[in-house]
């Protein structure tokens, strides 16, 4: 009877078989969907003259950026085209002027790095920024003021405020506006002074923040 009694308590001892619970190779792999790759719509035609320095790659990326139009409150369908507009001696604007009241937000069109603050007898207040690739600069001229507190080497996200409309420089004192103006950075000379690219084709969102 003892004996009979110990293999009893050692058999209940032992636990499940190893073969009672499933090998974690035997269940069933889950399948996840592979991510949906946004498609953007083809890039749009370079709108007026091209500087021979801008390539179909150059375009390509800057659409890729799909930028916001850098004045809150200004729609794409509001803008106007006056990147060649003369500027006397056969030099082109080789900027948009967008008109806003004095005071109204700059924002950010993508995502970018404040190059260089600075106030000058043209430009009047403006900024120099660039995107983290280093490979367009975004220039913003006869800014009122900036954003407190904005600096050199700030990172912004697409959409932040980083000065406002103004008048200063050779603008008209009666036509507060931002000259913005999109340039590949320049090679072999001040990384501000690339060749430029009209922007008009290129914004994909309204100046709307979120």
């Amino acid at each position: 009877m003892l004996t009979a009694v110990m293999l009893t308590t050692a058999a209940c001892s032992r636990g499940p078989r190893p073969d009672a619970f499933p090998r974690p190779e035997e269940a069933p792999a889950a399948v996840m969907p592979a991510p949906s790759a946004k498609r953007l719509p083809a890039t749009p035609a370079h709108a007026g003259p091209r500087d021979p320095g801008i390539i179909d790659e150059d375009l390509d990326e800057l659409w890729a950026r799909q930028l916001m139009v850098p004045v809150e409150g200004v729609t794409r369908a509001q803008l106007r085209d006056n990147y060649t507009a003369g500027r006397g001696s056969g030099r082109i604007h080789g900027a948009l002027d967008i008109l806003a009241p004095k005071g109204t937000p700059v924002l950010a069109p993508t995502d970018q790095v404040i190059g260089r603050l600075d106030r000058g007898a043209v430009g009047g207040i403006f900024i120099y920024a660039h995107d983290a690739e280093g490979r367009f600069v975004y220039y913003y001229a006869h800014l009122d003021r900036y954003r407190r507190g904005l600096a050199v080497g700030d990172r912004v996200a697409k959409g932040s405020v980083i000065g406002y409309v103004g008048t200063t420089g050779n603008a008209p004192p009666d036509t507060p506006h931002l000259h913005f103006q999109v340039m590949k950075r320049g090679a072999g000379r001040a990384w501000w002074d690339g060749p430029p690219i009209n922007p008009f084709s290129y914004f994909a969102t309204d100046g709307l923040r979120p």
